[in-house]
């Protein structure tokens, strides 16, 4: 009999066989306090050398005070040494010279030329994605739901759901299922269901049967 499947808010959710709990295995969202991140219920990342703050180990460049937010969907698993480099990262590169040169009198806020004008796009990360070990997310992407980003990628840009991203930079190398496939996927969005209702049709969701995802989907929560 399995035990029962760990709340959301639970920090450590991998248990053992021998009852112990993985020391590598977080569920982000109840240890992530921070202004400008938003997590998605059961997104985890793993960790050979966890560290004490979760939001800087994985996007340090976001500051509480940055306009941009990092934000995450649900059930996304994120590999030992993935980071989010956010638009407050960037150096203003139109012009002559990417120097800095305001942040060394702590002017940050005023619009000086040597900063970047304006506010940097958020960068977002949909449902059930799979973002390999080391991998570099760029400053505003947009990855969709079901995207497989490969180790030690570097992505940016629009990476359309159900896609293989790899190498660097970032390339869509395939996507996962024909675009029919995909639309009837989202559609179902399966990710929305209560956690029991989900892995009452694991079988189906893990094995590739939409015809059982989509008539369940018609169903609903019954």
């Amino acid at each position: 009999m399995p035990a029962p499947f760990p709340s959301a808010h639970t920090a450590h959710p991998l248990t053992l066989p021998d009852g112990t709990t993985h020391p590598g295995t977080f569920l982000l969202k109840p240890l992530i306090d921070h202004p400008r991140i938003e997590v998605g219920d059961f997104t985890y990342a793993s960790a050979f050398e966890p560290p004490e703050d979760w939001a800087a180990h994985l996007a340090p460049y976001l500051y509480p005070q940055s306009a941009e937010r990092l934000i995450m969907g649900k059930f996304c698993q994120i590999a030992d040494g993935v980071v989010f480099i956010t638009s407050s990262a960037n150096h203003r590169r139109d012009g002559f010279s990417t120097y800095p040169f305001a942040i060394f009198q702590s002017d940050f806020d005023s619009g000086r030329p040597s900063l970047p004008q304006g506010p940097g796009p958020d960068t977002v990360i949909g449902h059930d994605v799979w973002i390999g070990k080391e991998a570099r997310i760029l400053p505003g992407a947009q990855i969709g739901d079901g995207v497989i980003v490969g180790a030690c990628a570097v992505v940016g840009g629009t990476v359309p759901p159900y896609s293989v991203v790899a190498g660097n930079p970032g390339r869509v190398v395939r996507r996962r299922f024909d675009k029919a496939t995909i639309d009837r996927l989202l559609a179902v969005a399966w990710w929305t269901w209560p956690m029991e209702r989900i892995l009452h049709h694991e079988a189906a969701i893990c094995g590739a049967d939409l015809l059982a995802l989509e008539a369940a989907a018609e169903a609903g929560p019954g």
